[in-house]
C-alpha cells in the first residue's frame, strides 16, 4: 500500500470522541473527528490544488470526500479525493484513484472514446445523408457498448467480501442501470480503498471546493450528504445494508 495514499492526523486527537459506528453519508450528522480531517484536508488542497492542473477559480468547483480510518496498529488516519475526473497527472497522487483502472483490457476505454470521436469527424465531413444517419447509428452503438464494458469493469467490494460490478448492483435498483460517472464519486472510492487495505471506516464526509454552481446548490467549503441516484445502491451494497444507514455499522470481521 502507498503510504502516501493515507494523511496521518496534524491535530491532537487525545480528547476528541471516536465515532463507534460509521456516520450514515445520507445525513446531515458530522463527527467532530471528521471535521478536523475535512478541515485538514482542505489545507492541503489549498497548497497542492495549483498543481493539479485545474483552476478552482475559473472552472466549476468539485466535490471532494475524507474517510477517518483505523489502522491495523490502532492509530487513526483519513483518507481524501475528490468525485469525478481531474486532469491527467501525477500531481495529485495522493488522492484515492478511481475504482475503475484504465489500463483494464489494454485501455478498452480510451481506445473506445478515440474511435467515437473519429466516427465523429466522419459525420462532420460527410455530404451524404444516408452515410451520416448510418455512421450516426454506428456510433450510437458504439457508445452503448463502451458504457456497458465500462460498467462491467467497475468492480466494488463490501465489508462481507463480495464483489460486485456497476451493472449488477444497479440491476435491482429504481434506475435498473447505472447512470452517467457511477461510481467515481467520493464515498465509494474511499471505501473500496479503506476496505481492500484493511483500513476500518470511521467517520465520512464530503463538502464543495471551488466556485459554486450557478443554481447555488453547491458552495465553498460547505459540506453536503452523498448523492442518493449514483451512490445509493452501490453504498448499500458496498456496506451489506438493505436499510441503508439505520444499521450502518462496520465491526471488524
Amino acid at each position: 500500500m502507498k503510504k502516501d495514499r493515507i494523511f496521518h492526523f496534524r491535530t491532537d486527537l487525545s480528547k476528541v470522541e471516536i465515532p463507534k459506528k460509521l456516520n450514515n453519508p445520507f445525513g446531515l450528522e458530522i463527527s467532530e473527528i471528521a471535521k478536523i480531517a475535512a478541515k485538514e484536508f482542505q489545507e492541503f488542497i489549498d497548497k497542492k490544488s495549483s498543481m493539479w492542473g485545474y483552476d478552482f477559480k475559473v472552472r466549476d468547483g468539485k466535490m471532494f470526500g475524507i474517510l477517518v480510518v483505523q489502522k491495523e496498529d490502532g492509530n487513526f488516519a483519513y483518507l481524501g479525493t475528490n468525485s469525478g475526473k481531474l486532469p491527467e497527472t501525477k500531481a495529485y497522487e495522493n488522492l484515492i484513484p478511481s475504482i475503475f483502472d484504465d489500463s483494464t483490457d489494454d485501455f478498452f476505454f480510451s481506445k473506445g472514446m478515440i474511435s467515437l470521436t473519429e466516427i465523429g469527424k466522419k459525420i462532420k465531413e460527410s455530404s451524404s445523408e444516408s452515410e451520416v444517419k448510418e455512421l450516426t447509428n454506428k456510433r450510437r452503438l458504439r457508445s452503448i457498448s463502451i458504457q456497458k464494458k465500462l460498467f462491467e469493469n467497475y468492480i466494488f467490494i463490501n465489508v462481507i467480501g463480495h464483489r460486485k460490478n456497476a451493472l449488477q448492483i444497479f440491476e435491482k435498483a429504481i434506475q435498473g442501470k447505472p447512470p452517467s460517472a457511477a461510481g467515481e464519486c467520493a464515498a465509494p472510492k474511499l471505501l473500496q480503498y479503506a476496505l481492500q487495505h484493511k483500513l476500518k471506516p470511521i467517520a465520512l464526509t464530503e463538502f464543495w471546493w471551488g466556485n459554486p454552481l450557478k443554481n447555488k446548490e453547491r458552495v465553498h467549503k460547505h459540506f453536503y450528504p452523498a448523492c442518493k441516484d449514483k451512490c445509493r445502491p452501490i453504498l448499500e451494497f458496498m456496506l451489506d445494508d438493505k436499510e441503508l444507514y439505520q444499521h450502518a455499522h462496520l465491526e471488524s470481521n
